[in-house]
């Protein structure tokens, strides 16, 4: 089935818990004002649904192929692209000097929603023109940022991350891609990088390439690597395309999802050298590259409330039409399979997980839009610490969900699931990358462990928990005293745990880190609870203006407290206890 946006969660999940309206009376925001969302959600509805969600399936079904160097996208790609940008939707938060719009990243972020929910593939193009735009905003030039940053925006080119290579994963210490100053200031780029998205293809002329690279005196390790912008195209001073640059796809992965998506291996400098210019000092490359890895790893998570919540919709379709089986209340006649309480309970874990996730999202984005444009720096301090926390939390768990909501979409279906022609099975296998590339779970959860956890003594972690009592508070005012019961035995969780990382992170390091993939679940799951806690006093406060909508919203709320929320007490056992069962065996008896 076609994808429908929920428009109506994202704008309650806006409005009620990210606070809309304040963020568009930030000054910087003066010119949206919070009904102007309606409308952009709108639009970016009919474009996802029209344009690229009837692409997905047919996407997968004839992908992206590469000859003789060059990468041909799947068919309808480049058409649809091309109107996208033309769109606008490429320039949604970037800076209007340089021909953006600057909307809120929160308004941004739900549009973004759809069109990965729409097509994947698809959608994976412009994130990374995104990430590249934020990067060069952040420390590039002023001759780079109005070079480059319009033509990402207006589509007249896309722009890539490049950091893998074949001996280098995630261990970046370990790049030796090569950069030699030359005379005219520029650098001659040499090595291979592989795992690159769109690295190659037909929708624009040219891709401008961020590379990692060392130059020829820089320390070992992660100290001694720069960062580099490498066009596929050389650009004249007047922005007219050059000479081609020594930079070329050798060939693209075979994959288990995303196949439209080409996934290149890039040679530089097999002609004597890819013309590439830094971008701002030597030796802080790393740094600057995770300005744009965050805001990729951001929107991955992103992704997959956008897939959980388009293989949600195709379970809840098949479900409504595949007559089998009796009523369980006694009833002789077959019934749809949506009556079945099993089905049902899928569902409901479906649906509750997806709304806890998409509502972390949205008010991670709104905390993300203060921190950077409110007037009062204790109040962006505060939402930078906050969003800081949130970021390997939205990455890891809200990923992680979508597999599994994935997964259980395949099972609703039952054997029809396991046949490619209901969609099932693409979105699970879509699904399952995302956990994978821009930093492993493990990865996010590392960093949720040593830089946002320890690194400040638990004080973001705290800082969390404090707001989190305000919500407990505000429960039981309104007579959900159960509900907010329920809540601090989440928090409580999270203390626990907090206590044990800062008490051991020294002394049995290995151990800690055997639980920080649980403990990303365990935050994952208390914050969604802690959201969806504020969703149902916004929904007991509007009951009665559209008692179905809000009533499901309560509805959907003690589901999750009563199915997915107990697992925080385990989830605590688990990373007190099991760190030394996990660690026990030797590695010769595996």
């Amino acid at each position: 089935m076609n994808y429908i946006a929920p428009i109506k969660d994202m704008l309650f999940v806006m409005h009620n818990l990210a606070d809309l309206s304040a963020v568009c009376a930030l000054p910087d925001f003066s010119d949206t004002e919070p009904e102007l969302a309606q409308a952009v959600l709108d639009e970016a509805a009919k474009f996802s649904q029209s344009i690229f969600s009837p692409l997905n399936q047919s996407g997968d079904q004839y992908p992206s192929t590469y000859k003789d160097g060059a990468v041909t996208t799947s068919p309808g790609f480049k058409k649809a692209f091309s109107q996208f940008c033309q769109a606008g939707w490429q320039s949604m938060v970037h800076p209007q000097r340089l021909g953006g719009q600057g909307l809120p990243r929160l308004i941004a972020n739900a549009c973004n929603e759809m069109f990965n929910a729409a097509n994947l593939s698809l959608s994976l193009c412009p994130m990374l023109s995104d990430g590249v735009i934020e990067a060069l905003l952040a420390v590039g030039s002023t001759a780079q940022q109005q070079q480059i940053i319009p033509a990402l925006m207006t589509g007249k080119a896309t722009g890539t991350m490049n950091l893998t290579e074949p001996q280098a994963g995630s261990d970046l210490a370990m790049v030796r891609t090569r950069a030699q100053i030359q005379e005219d200031g520029s650098y001659k780029i040499s090595g291979t990088k592989i795992y690159i998205s769109y690295g190659e293809h037909d929708l624009t002329e040219n891709i401008i390439h961020l590379v990692l690279a060392r130059t020829p005196h820089a320390p070992e390790g992660v100290k001694g690597i720069s960062l580099f912008m490498v066009p596929k195209w050389l650009i004249n001073a007047d922005g007219s395309h050059g000479q081609r640059n020594d930079v070329h796809c050798v060939s693209i992965e075979h994959k288990l999802g995303i196949k439209a998506s080409p996934t290149a291996v890039l040679q530089f400098g097999d002609q004597g050298g890819a013309t590439g210019y830094i971008v701002g000092t030597e030796n802080r490359g790393l740094e600057y590259m995770f300005i744009m890895m965050n805001t990729a790893r951001f929107a991955v998570g992103t992704q997959g409330i956008a897939i959980a919540e388009r293989a949600y919709q195709n379970a809840v379709h098949y479900a409504r039409e595949r007559i089998q089986g009796k009523d369980l209340s006694g009833s002789a006649t077959p019934v749809a399979i949506i009556h079945h309480p099993d089905i049902k309970r899928m569902l409901m874990t479906m649906r509750a997980t997806i709304e806890g996730a998409r509502a972390i999202a949205y008010v991670s984005a709104a905390a993300c839009d203060l921190a950077h444009h409110h007037t009062d720096m204790r109040i962006r301090e505060e939402n930078r610490a906050f969003y800081a926390l949130m970021v390997p939390i939205i990455k890891g768990y809200c990923t992680e969900m979508a597999t599994e909501v994935a997964s259980l979409g395949v099972q609703v279906h039952g054997g029809m699931g396991y046949i490619e022609e209901t969609g099932a099975a693409q979105l699970y296998r879509d699904a399952r990358i995302l956990s994978i590339y821009e930093g492993t779970t493990a990865i996010q959860a590392n960093d949720l462990v040593q830089r946002k956890t320890v690194h400040d003594g638990g004080a973001a972690v705290r800082s969390l928990c404090a707001r989190i009592i305000e919500t407990e508070t505000a429960l039981a005012h309104h007579g959900k005293a159960a509900m907010a019961q329920q809540l601090a035995q989440g928090r409580h969780a999270i203390e626990q745990v907090l206590t044990y990382l800062l008490s051991h992170i020294d002394t049995d390091t290995k151990a800690v880190f055997a639980g920080s993939v649980p403990y990303l679940k365990l935050m994952g799951i208390v914050c969604c609870a802690w959201q969806l806690a504020r969703a149902t006093l916004a929904a007991l406060t509007h009951l009665s203006k559209d008692p179905a909508f809000y009533q499901a919203k309560i509805m959907t709320v003690e589901f999750f407290y009563q199915s997915i929320l107990v697992q925080s007490s385990s989830l605590a056992e688990m990373i007190i206890h099991a760190g030394a069962a996990t660690i026990a065996l030797p590695t010769e008896q595996f």
